[in-house]
């Protein structure tokens, strides 16, 4: 399958598994739309793909917002306005405290983005797939929206949601000709950890140390994959593991000699 001419909307695209899945589609001549709250790495992103020849277009977005999703994404014109591939991407893990310990703005940011967010940049782009009769919804789902974790209850919460979602909207979507999936990443070295922890850098780099985890691009180049199967093919769900993982505890951990 080519992507050839094909628009692709990635959301959560200015750093991590969104910067990565746009670097991996660049080269397959798509219109890519980029959508992030930190507007000036999206610019220089956007700089780096268009030095490489790809057609981009920015957009400030925070899928939090219902309002800003519907006139952002409601107004895109020409061949911007056919979105074939959304990738929903944008999401974060704030804290790692058990409940009863737990802080409700961070409650709120993460249901906010990854649960509602989700949801406002799909209801908004969905009609018009079903409408044109194609399209693929790929949703950055998590190992933790198939187990649970100490500390980890919230945000497991709002994967296990993410999960039930992709399910969901799968069964509405069927005979329409949209595909909807979800790549669900164990352990990946981005800035997740740093999100979660509040910026301790230290304790961030805690979470891969003395194992190796997968890197964003292994994730791009899974949703890539999933992208490219034929219009009769959906790989609905895919569970991407680093090899030193088997669950969301049980992790393979060599340390150096040194420590």
């Amino acid at each position: 399958m080519t992507f050839s001419q094909q628009t692709v909307l990635i959301t959560g695209s200015s750093s991590g598994i969104g910067e990565a899945c746009a670097l991996a589609f660049a080269g397959s001549a798509v219109r890519l739309i980029l959508a992030a709250r930190r507007v000036e790495r999206l610019q220089q992103l956007a700089t780096q793909l268009q030095a490489k020849g790809a057609e981009v277009l920015t957009l400030e977005l925070d899928v939090r917002d219902l309002a800003a999703v519907e006139q952002s994404l409601g107004t895109l014109e020409g061949p911007w306005a056919e979105v074939d591939i959304l990738i929903n991407n944008a999401g974060l893990s704030r804290g790692l405290e058990p409940i009863q310990e737990g802080r409700y703005a961070d409650w709120d940011e993460m249901l906010d983005t990854n649960v509602k967010g989700l949801l406002h940049v799909t209801r908004t782009l969905a009609p018009a797939m079903v409408a044109r009769k194609r399209g693929q919804i790929i949703n950055i789902g998590s190992i933790a929206g198939r187990e649970v974790y100490p500390g980890g209850a919230v945000y497991c919460a709002s994967k296990h949601a993410v999960h039930a979602i992709t399910q969901g909207l799968r069964m509405d979507l069927n005979g329409t000709g949209v595909r909807v999936s979800t790549v669900d990443p164990g352990l990946v070295h981005t800035e997740f950890s740093q999100v979660r922890f509040h910026g301790d850098h230290q304790r961030a780099e805690k979470t891969y140390q003395h194992m190796t985890p997968l890197s964003a691009a292994d994730v791009a180049a899974t949703v890539v994959w999933v992208a490219s199967r034929p219009a009769h093919v959906n790989a609905a769900e895919i569970l991407l593991l680093p090899t030193d993982q088997a669950t969301c505890g049980i992790v393979h951990r060599q340390p150096t000699n040194h420590e």
